[in-house]
């Protein structure tokens, strides 16, 4: 456990572990909006640690342990420049930038940042945000505000997870009372900022190896018109599409989340 300080208000919460094996890559997790290095370091992380890679996650700020000034707002660019500045100071080796969701994004745009990678995985982040997504994104601030993440989770996990996840957390979600989150929660302050996300990247731009991966049991953001069209554009991709899982692949298959990164991971190491 360590932290990145800013100043006495500002700082990021992250966990590495340097490669076993000499030259093996090093995982660096991107989380989602909100994410927790915990969805990495469950399952996918040390399964990967014990496979001789090396592995960082880490928090953004208004996340667990990762503070931030309450008057801040926590926008694409400053989450973007957070990662940048993370890369330069810890240095992994071998960078492979691993984002779920936006994270996907984030990773992306720091690459374009100058940020050093050797690979990035997108984990069901390849999007446009249609009116169908654009209405979603505006909603979901909304929902927090009225009844905490518990209600946005509650309305959103059926629609986002395959059958067999979603059963398994149902007695999680459906219980009340629904509270309003503090509007200077971080949480609160990253979804209300989302809404202004650039997601018009230039994703022909990723001159390194990159591997899409895609849950089919999305409901909410998959699009598989944009999905193939923006994944031609990638000069050097690998993709799967997964049958058995949907948005949250960390949590909703690790292992075999385990199984595809370690293979990235060995045919970079290779280069």
């Amino acid at each position: 456990m360590a932290e990145l300080r800013f100043d006495s208000e500002n700082s990021i919460f992250y966990l590495h572990s340097r490669p076993a094996r000499e030259g093996a890559p090093t995982f660096v997790f991107v989380n989602a909006l909100t994410g927790s290095t915990d969805h990495w370091e469950t399952v996918v992380a040390p399964a990967l640690r014990e496979r001789g890679f090396g592995t960082l996650s880490y928090n953004f700020r208004g996340q667990d342990k990762s503070t931030f000034a309450k008057e801040l707002d926590l926008t694409n660019g400053l989450i973007v420049d957070d990662l940048v500045r993370l890369l330069s100071e810890i240095d992994p080796h071998k960078p492979i930038l691993t984002g779920l969701s936006i994270g996907g994004l984030f990773a992306s745009q720091a690459y374009a940042r100058g940020a050093p990678a050797r690979g990035i995985v997108l984990l069901n982040t390849l999007r446009e945000i249609n009116p169908r997504i654009a209405w979603i994104n505006e909603a979901l601030p909304h929902y927090v505000a009225t009844g905490g993440a518990a209600l946005f989770m509650g309305l959103m996990m059926p629609l986002l997870t395959n059958p067999e996840f979603s059963s398994s957390v149902r007695s999680n979600y459906l219980v009340g009372p629904y509270a309003p989150l503090d509007p200077v929660h971080g949480h609160a302050n990253l979804m209300r900022n989302s809404v202004e996300t650039d997601w018009g990247f230039d994703w022909a731009s990723l001159n390194l190896p990159v591997l899409s991966i895609t849950g089919l049991h999305d409901r909410v953001f998959r699009d598989p018109e944009v999905i193939d069209r923006l994944f031609s554009l990638l000069p050097d991709a690998r993709r799967e599409d997964w049958d058995n899982a949907g948005h949250l692949l960390p949590l909703e298959r690790p292992e075999r989340l385990v199984e595809s990164l370690a293979r990235l991971g060995a045919e970079i190491e290779m280069r």
